[in-house]
């Protein structure tokens, strides 16, 4: 049976990190990655399903500079994150966080940025193995191989250390962390109650619409029901933006309150709408009035993953601690670090999967779950409470937060605006002050802690 020092499930940006961070550090390493065909992509690859934007300080978390990126990753340069309510809006020009990067952010082509990660690893040193699925993972603490893989060939591998990175679908990482939980992991990390359903597309827009939101990443909130549900677009090149949404799964229409607030709710709805019904309607009211949105924003088939579409789910938990003990560590989108309010989490997926490969090159993950947390407990955190204070809004309470962030906004930029007193009237202290309450309560923001797992 083959033996490496570390075996990583999963080959996107989390899995390839580690997968780097280890031969790094001298290990061997081999990726499984089972591969899915993409239009955009020669060959077989991970699920690069992602709106794909990276804000200024996120750079630093990811701790991959985009100028190390080669032609044709980054698409677009971006000013500005413009955030739309029913009949308020609000403009973020600067995130207010340090960061080495000058602009606000960017967007990029996900594919190209995954195989590049794949070549990274595998100039040092690693082993990325294409179309290969891996079954189950038998662990033996004290045997040798500690972990032993099993694939669906038939065939087996064995490794001294186990990172999971199989992104938020968890098909072998909640079958390993069952076996070391006294309860279901599936209360926890269940696919259907943790993760939000996205869908997008790829459409040329109109030159001056393309214009207009050149620079700008787009949100509409409080337009379709849903907890951290909310349509968007992504500005990529030659006119091309990603025109998407996030929405939980599972939804019940006749569970909505208020339905005929909704702007993309119709009053014949009888189930949620399609992602695809969604977006066309976002287009008609948006644009309809001057344009023939099947004519005048087609559908660009030759990118994405199948004919201009992706549908991919997005983690909408908390994250979860490693059975470190075990010689196992959890890492990216798998472990719950990615966001549904934020639409994604490639920074994060790169870090904890970068730590998690460091220190299993080393031979000793002992410390992985204090890593991750020091590297990227801040951003979990304001996320959390960011997403936990919105949980009940409806249309209205959009109009009113966006018009309150306005007025913030123009006193400090940023983030930062919740870290300081404003003038700026009682619904400002009022959000103030429900930000930092809920930050306090949320500071253990973990899902399941390493302290829960049974040996």
């Amino acid at each position: 049976m083959e033996h490496v020092d570390v075996a990583v499930v999963g080959g996107g940006p989390a899995g390839a990190s580690a997968a780097h961070a280890a031969a790094e550090a001298g290990a061997s390493a081999l990726v499984f990655e089972k591969g899915v065909p993409r239009a955009d992509r020669e060959g077989l690859g991970p699920d690069s399903t992602d709106a794909a934007g990276i804000l200024d300080y996120w750079v630093d978390i990811m701790g991959i500079h985009p100028d190390e990126f080669p032609d044709g990753v980054v698409l677009s340069e971006l000013d500005r994150a413009t955030f739309v309510g029913p009949s308020e809006s609000c403009v973020l020009r600067s995130t207010g966080i340090d960061s080495s990067y000058d602009a606000f952010g960017y967007t990029f082509h996900r594919a190209r940025f995954d195989d590049w990660l794949r070549e990274r690893a595998e100039d040092a040193g690693a082993d990325y193995r294409v179309g290969v699925s891996v079954k189950d993972v038998e662990t033996d603490l004290d045997g040798d191989p500690r972990h032993t893989l099993r694939l669906a060939d038939g065939d087996a591998v064995g490794a001294d250390y186990l990172i999971l990175a199989d992104g938020p679908q968890r098909t072998v990482t909640n079958r390993v962390l069952d076996r070391y939980l006294p309860f279901p992991v599936t209360d926890h990390l269940g696919t259907t109650t943790a993760n939000h359903i996205a869908y997008q597309e790829h459409r040329r827009l109109p030159p001056d619409i393309a214009d207009e939101l050149r620079g700008s990443i787009t949100f509409w909130w409080g337009y379709i029901p849903g907890h951290t549900a909310y349509p968007w677009i992504f500005p990529n090149d030659d006119d091309v933006a990603r025109i998407g949404l996030t929405m939980p799964i599972g939804l019940d229409i006749d569970a909505v309150a208020d339905r005929d607030a909704y702007t993309l709710l119709r009053p014949e709805d009888e189930t949620i709408p399609s992602g695809s019904v969604y977006l066309r309607r976002l287009l008609e009211h948006e644009y309809g009035d001057a344009y023939d949105v099947p004519e005048d924003f087609p559908l660009v088939e030759d990118r994405g993953k199948s004919k201009g579409t992706e549908t991919y789910p997005i983690s909408s938990t908390r994250p979860v601690d490693s059975p470190v003990e075990a010689g196992v560590a959890v890492a990216g989108g798998a472990m719950g670090t990615t966001s549904a309010f934020h639409e994604g989490g490639d920074h994060v997926a790169v870090r904890t999967g970068r730590i998690a490969g460091e220190l299993a090159g080393t031979g000793d993950l002992s410390g992985y779950n204090t890593a991750w947390k020091a590297a990227i407990g801040d951003e979990i955190l304001r996320n959390v409470t960011m997403a936990d204070m919105v949980r009940d809004y409806g249309p209205d309470d959009w109009d009113r937060i966006f018009r309150t962030a306005r007025k913030m906004l123009a006193e400090e930029e940023g983030y930062r605006m919740f870290e300081k007193k404003f003038a700026a009237g009682w619904d400002a202290i009022k959000l103030l002050v429900s930000y930092r309450l809920n930050k306090r309560r949320r500071r253990d923001f973990v899902n399941i802690h390493e302290s829960d797992y049974v040996y």
